[in-house]
């Protein structure tokens, strides 16, 4: 979502003030997402659902989903360029869920499966091109960890029941939702995080010299 594999080598040298800012102003759009998705998690949960209400509430979240990554700003074009086109699949993904004629559980299980899987394992080399980028890119790791074996789940018996797939939709939503409400704090203070990492060259260099007064007083018995 801020990075892809290849694009930050050397945090300390290619991430500018200027990336981060970039990347920093889509600290309310994480985390709007997040909130949002913690409670469809929790709606999921809480309601008595059909097959076709399940079916638009998912499309409605891959929507949404998909609105996030295009308006999430990367350190480059390159990431940028990415994250609309994850956008756009997601948005289409759940267009289709929603239009599709008398949704069944098989078809359900199939486009939140295959999503899921596909999602994942992005997320997961999103982790550790990031590592550099965000202290706590572990939870996109644990995240993408964790939506890889659901999506499994959902294509293991896609003929399972209606509470099985509610299980997993429930699990997922507040998972990331969760997720991306501690990143967008992450992003926010990120110029910050830059400027102590650009700064700490400077602060070694100016070490010995402020040293080197006291280790001469001590020569000279003062």
């Amino acid at each position: 979502m801020f990075v892809t594999p290849g694009t930050l080598p050397n945090f300390a040298q290619k991430l500018t003030r200027e990336a981060a800012e970039r990347v920093a102003r889509s600290w309310s759009v994480l985390l709007l997402n997040g909130l949002a998705l913690i409670v469809a998690g929790v709606l999921i949960f809480s309601i008595d659902w059909s097959i076709r209400s399940l079916a638009t509430f998912i499309g409605a979240l891959f929507i949404l989903q998909g609105l996030t990554y295009a308006l999430t700003s990367g350190v480059d074009a390159r990431v940028r360029q990415t994250n609309v086109i994850t956008g756009l699949l997601s948005i289409a993904t759940g267009i289709a869920v929603i239009v599709w004629p008398g949704p069944g559980l098989v078809t359900l299980a199939i486009f939140l499966g295959s999503w899921l899987i596909v999602i994942g394992t992005l997320t997961i080399s999103a982790a550790f091109a990031a590592r550099r980028l965000l202290p706590n890119w572990w939870l996109l790791l644990i995240t993408g960890l964790l939506e890889i074996p659901l999506g499994v789940l959902a294509l293991a018996n896609p003929g399972a029941t209606l509470a099985a797939l509610v299980t997993v939709a429930g699990i997922w939503a507040v998972a990331i939702g969760v997720t991306r409400v501690v990143l967008a704090f992450e992003v926010k203070h990120l110029p910050e995080e830059v400027d102590r990492a650009l700064a700490q060259p400077a602060v070694k260099d100016a070490a010995p010299k402020a040293q080197a007064p006291e280790m001469s007083l001590a020569a000279t018995g003062h």
